[in-house]
């Protein structure tokens, strides 16, 4: 049973082992304390100014919808991304993606860096394999139940599957990630309280303070003029961050009215946040509680579409191959899980996967 702190992390167990290709400085101080891993969603907070959060909301507001479901005589709204399923209409969100360079110094004054532009065993570099996946890629078709739900983007194919009783009849619906665009990369340096280096699950990563994090690509997303009809995501490589223990794979959060989330990627196999799929996590919430304004409720708490599936095999990972690459995609539990009518979903699934589960069963 998986239990949530607004402020603080699921949990679930895990296992780990590695095999990294990036040279890495050896710290006699590192962390050896073993990880958990978990999702995090921090509050959100008030823009720093007002009257210009005013003017983003006016003039570069995310699109957003609002909808609401009766269970057990008691009535529960939401607030989600795009437009409504009934309008049978296609919305496109830009995507920024900002790789993190995270560069740790130790106490010994050795550094470690944990770069996004490491090269993978496929040739390509973390963040090019982060493009390519299906979280943006549109040619894989995803078949759940028996029924074609789309050839598409994965978090397309998770949303017009949430919704098929209406999609169904109004097949021109979608929520696409356009893009992403890559900005350029972006250097952080933790101090020693901020930031260190450990072996959580058995392999060298990093493990850097979350609030401090998020104080930094708050003012990155300032620093790079990014807008709240935008997505930016901040992509990190094999580092974990902390809040009261390790070990955090995402999260996603809102400034006024500007959402953003960050995601790490991790490179082996098997292991917590591997590849894409603490991207697929947190993509999957901020699609069904973008600015996590209170609006978003249910019997079980907020639409926390991903956290319920974390702790199944894999992490709730599914492989999905796209250029000889194979991904893993986290299931997502569907509006029904939450406790709407099982005709809202196609096949009245209560995930994307079809995972059987009752309302609420595993929490929010």
């Amino acid at each position: 049973m998986k239990t949530r702190f607004w402020r603080n992390a699921l949990i679930v167990p895990a296992t780990a082992w590695s095999l990294m290709g990036l040279a890495r400085g050896q710290d006699a101080n590192a962390d050896t304390t073993p990880g958990t891993p978990r999702f995090v969603v921090l509050a959100p907070k008030p823009a720093a100014n007002a009257a210009q959060s005013n003017v983003a909301l006016a003039t570069a507001a995310l699109p957003t919808w609002n909808g609401s479901f009766t269970y057990s005589g008691h009535n529960y709204s939401y607030q989600m991304v795009g437009t409504a399923p009934s309008t049978n209409a296609s919305t496109t969100v830009q995507v920024y993606i900002i790789p993190i360079k995270v560069v740790i110094t130790a106490r010994n004054g050795s550094q470690t860096t944990f770069d996004p532009s490491h090269v993978l065993s496929n040739g390509k570099t973390v963040i090019q394999n982060t493009v390519a996946s299906p979280i943006f890629d549109s040619t894989t078709t995803y078949v759940q139940g028996g029924v074609n739900v789309g050839t598409t983007q994965y978090i397309d194919a998770f949303q017009r599957a949430n919704f098929w009783g209406t999609v169904s009849s109004n097949p021109n619906y979608h929520l696409l990630l356009g893009g992403p665009t890559v900005l350029a990369e972006q250097t952080l340096s933790p101090s020693s309280r901020q930031g260190t280096t450990g072996r959580p699950f058995g392999f060298t990563a990093g493990e850097v303070s979350i609030n401090w994090f998020d104080t930094q690509i708050n003012s990155l997303i300032t620093k790079l003029g990014i807008q709240p009809n935008t997505l930016p995501i901040f992509l990190t490589y094999d580092v974990y961050l902390t809040q009261g223990g390790c070990c955090i794979g995402g999260y996603h959060s809102a400034t006024g009215a500007q959402a953003y989330m960050h995601a790490t990627y991790v490179d082996v196999v098997g292991q917590f946040a591997q590849d894409v799929s603490a991207l697929s996590h947190e993509v999957g919430e901020w699609a069904d509680d973008p600015l996590l304004n209170g609006g978003n409720n249910s019997p079980c708490g907020i639409l926390e579409d991903g956290d319920p599936l974390e702790g199944n095999p894999n992490f709730g990972g599914y492989p999905y191959t796209v250029n000889g690459f194979m991904y893993n995609l986290q299931d997502l539990v569907t509006l029904p899980y939450f406790g709407a009518p099982a005709s809202t979903s196609v096949k009245g699934f209560f995930t994307f996967q079809g995972e059987h589960l009752t309302v609420c069963q595993n929490g929010s």
